[in-house]
């Protein structure tokens, strides 16, 4: 590596490093601006498939956005960066499992292999 390489990888640690830390905070905001609105569009589906199909079909769309949210956070629990506490990364990855139909401990145990193995021809 050469000496401007590695000047500009200390910039980029630097620039980054605020983000390198799990906060509290926004891992509560990111739940309660994903997983909420994921369960209430099921139940407005659930209710909504007695008035229309096609409503129950425009309500899955966003529904599917929010799953898809759902699913980064169960993904950043797996790699323990979610929330500062190894324990609640599990807690709330295990208690995502049914929401995004996956189970935890297995999927955790798989994406790490998955990462360990990538490119690895």
């Amino acid at each position: 590596m050469t000496g401007a390489e590695a000047k500009s990888e200390e910039s980029w640690r630097r620039i980054l490093a605020p983000y390198m830390t799990p906060n509290v905070g926004l891992s509560v905001q990111n739940v309660l601006t994903s997983v909420v609105p994921y369960l209430g569009l099921v139940l407005a589906m659930c209710f909504a498939l007695h008035v229309s199909v096609w409503l129950v079909l425009a309500l899955s769309i966003p529904a599917a956005g929010f799953l898809t949210r759902t699913f980064i956070v169960f993904h950043d629990c797996a790699h323990g960066s979610f929330l500062p506490s190894k324990r609640a990364n599990s807690l709330l990855g295990a208690s995502l499992s049914p929401l995004v139909y996956m189970p935890f401990a297995s999927w955790r145990h798989e994406h790490a292999i998955h990462h360990a193995t990538t490119g690895d021809l």
